[in-house]
């Protein structure tokens, strides 16, 4: 053990100096402008992380004439979940901070639990956020978790931009989830709860070894010099984001000379263009395209995009699929389409509220609304309704986008196709004309960029 760590081990905790006011209102001017008298959303979960950084919310809204609400989402996958959410609440309360618990509600999936927990939580945050119409949504993650998020990605072979780590800002489709902590180490934050006699509670599955970030925590904590393996390791992912920024702006810019985007949902990207660009740029390109298209979450992976890319100076044929997408020569073109075979199957239609639907498209109906209708693809419905479309609308459609086209059904069938101008005059007759279909893909495929502040 180094010198320095033998001092660190012999220091009571309460030498960590606490995170001043001064301090984390610098780390939230970096997300600069603010709305005035502020409402934030602080995500916590009781921990101590969470918990610092409500406090510290509080005191810089209030100072600024907003104020705060704590969201704890109970997963349901721990029966101590409940009562936890319970003293959180409690806690809250005593510090004078609003306080809701959001129920992960419906059935957990068998495997890739934490993935899935993960994002149940998201959403359950963000559908919060847009009802109270709230746009910022603050998380704990502070140094050592960046430091993990380097390591874990570095072992499951990410590339730069997974070893960028997690970004300060990134930008939802309803909220801007925040991370002022980053550059804060967790003995401070801790400081800062001992300083007020707040407690917090210490997750067990954080010390459960079958996950994979609790064992690199621990085998970080075993080094002779955590501290300064994390100092480095967060330096690290902040340089990798420097280079996730520049190539980003790279792609954001080549993907603006070559790519015709329709609000159907589909692409049309210049050949000539993708194959004289840089290689590595022209497949974070494609990747982007793709994963927009497809409504995922994720781009698919590299060794595909590799063999696809492989393929296009020689010529697809008739085409390929990857990723949810079909790949196909379209006049002198590229054409990406969603597969009809991975389309999402019809959802019902929510009263009064959006309803989404494939990953990609939004529907929202004035208030009111109150027939029966499923949205999905058009299938092989576009028979039956051949000839009422428009022919100009026909032909700004390629024909293999056709079945994948967004559609309303009542009980009968198809009562409008936007994307092809048809509307069946039942719409009328039920006064259900006045609704909206957006193209609003899961991934876009630019957005604000990976943020580094």
């Amino acid at each position: 053990m180094t010198q320095a760590a033998r001092l660190r081990a012999a220091l009571p905790h309460a030498a960590a100096e606490p995170v001043g006011a001064t301090e984390f209102a610098q780390a939230m001017a970096a997300f600069a402008p603010w709305e005035p008298l502020p409402h934030l959303a602080i995500a916590v979960s009781g921990g101590s992380d969470s918990m610092a950084l409500a406090l510290l919310a509080q005191q810089w809204a209030r100072q600024r004439g907003g104020h705060v609400t704590a969201l704890t989402v109970d997963h349901g996958l721990r029966s101590e979940a409940a009562a936890e959410a319970a003293q959180t609440a409690s806690w809250c309360a005593a510090q004078g901070i609003a306080h809701a618990v959001l129920r992960w509600e419906g059935p957990h999936p068998a495997s890739g639990l934490q993935e899935a927990a993960r994002r149940a939580r998201y959403r359950l945050l963000e559908s919060w956020c847009a009802r109270a119409e709230v746009l910022h949504l603050l998380v704990a993650h502070q140094r050592e978790d960046q430091a993990e998020t380097l390591l874990m990605r570095a072992l499951r072979q990410s590339g730069s931009d997974g070893l960028a780590g997690m970004a300060s800002l990134t930008e939802g489709r309803a909220i801007r989830v925040l991370r002022p902590l980053l550059g804060f180490p967790r003995a401070r934050l801790e400081a800062n709860l001992r300083a007020e006699g707040q407690r917090w509670i210490d997750d067990p599955s954080n010390r459960n070894p079958a996950f994979l970030r609790t064992s690199l925590r621990a085998e970080l904590r075993a080094l002779d010099d955590p501290d300064a393996v994390v100092e480095r390791l967060a330096a690290l992912a902040t340089r990798f984001g420097r280079l996730r920024q520049r190539a980003e702006e790279a792609r954001a810019a080549l993907l603006a000379r070559m790519i015709m985007l329709h609000p159907a949902g589909f692409a049309v990207l210049d050949t000539a263009s993708f194959l004289a660009a840089p290689e590595n740029l022209a497949l974070d390109a494609l990747a982007a395209v793709l994963t927009m298209v497809s409504g995922g979450d994720y781009p698919p992976r590299r060794e595909r995009l590799e063999r696809l890319f492989g393929f296009l100076p020689k010529g697809l044929g008739s085409g390929r699929t990857l990723a949810g997408c079909v790949i196909r020569p379209y006049r002198g073109r590229l054409l990406i389409a969603r597969e009809a075979a991975a389309i999402a199957p019809p959802v019902r239609v929510g009263q009064g509220a959006v309803t989404r639907w494939d990953g990609r498209f939004d529907l929202a109906f004035e208030p009111g609304n109150k027939a029966e209708l499923w949205l999905g693809a058009l299938g092989a419905d576009l028979g039956l309704i051949r000839g009422a479309i428009p022919a100009a609308a026909r032909a700004a459609i390629p024909a293999a986008v056709r079945a994948t086209l967004p559609v309303l059904r009542n009980a009968k069938g198809v009562v409008a196709v936007p994307a092809l101008r048809y509307f069946d005059p039942w719409l009328w007759e039920a006064g259900t004309t006045r609704f909206r279909m957006l193209f609003r893909p899961t991934r876009p495929l630019t957005g604000a960029g990976f943020r580094i502040v």
